[in-house]
């Protein structure tokens, strides 16, 4: 569990082909210093567990799900990456709940100033955008952000100084695509409300007097 607060931002050293997936070697010395082996780290908003260790970073495997899911296929040697460790049960709950696991691949539509941040809008998948409420939370790259407003297929969200200078966010381009992760929350609500009703579905009572 994260939370979307980015710890540090890596660099992509290299990308190993495996037999069955890739490996991202990462440098990022700050967070291996406080990792072990087997940590959980959110990486540009992809949950991926530390397989092992470098001089100054770490390395985690990503099987072909992820690859298909996310936006790591864009990813190349030199690509800086958003971090968050693993959330604990003590830690303050800075931005929002954040699994790790990525509901929509985005596109950066367009992007302007707006005094002091820029407006940034984002094109989202309508099955992930249903889950999408204006002011609400959505995490891009690993980074929990307040949605602006919202259609079904594109959100804004607005992006202060702070936030462009500390994460990936602040050399986003048009066109760029991006992981994208809604409410945690309001996935589960959703999904108890609109479960369509079915002929072999069974409330407890029914369930009971069949048992």
């Amino acid at each position: 569990m994260f939370t979307g607060i980015i710890q540090e931002i890596g660099k992509l050293d290299r990308i190993e082909n495996k037999q069955n997936g890739i490996r991202l070697w990462i440098t990022a010395p700050k967070l291996k210093a406080i990792s072990q082996l087997g940590d959980s780290i959110a990486t540009n908003g992809v949950c991926l567990t530390i397989s092992d260790f470098s001089d100054q970073g770490f390395c985690a495997d990503v099987m072909p799900e992820t690859m298909r899911r996310t936006a790591f296929a864009a990813l190349k040697p030199g690509s800086f990456l958003n971090l968050e460790p693993a959330l604990r049960l003590a830690d303050r709950l800075g931005g929002h709940l954040v699994s790790g696991h990525v509901d929509s691949i985005g596109i950066i539509l367009t992007m302007r100033p707006e005094g002091n941040a820029i407006l940034v809008e984002v094109f989202i998948d309508e099955s992930a955008g249903k889950m999408l409420i204006e002011k609400g939370s959505v995490t891009i790259q690993g980074i929990s952000l307040t949605i602006v407003s919202c259609t079904l297929t594109s959100f804004w969200v607005s992006l202060v100084g702070h936030t462009r200078s500390e994460t990936t966010l602040g050399n986003i381009r048009i066109g760029d695509q991006v992981n994208l992760e809604t409410d945690m929350i309001g996935k589960y609500i959703f999904q108890f409300t609109n479960q369509n009703a079915s002929e072999d579905k069974m409330d407890w009572g029914t369930f009971l007097r069949k048992s």
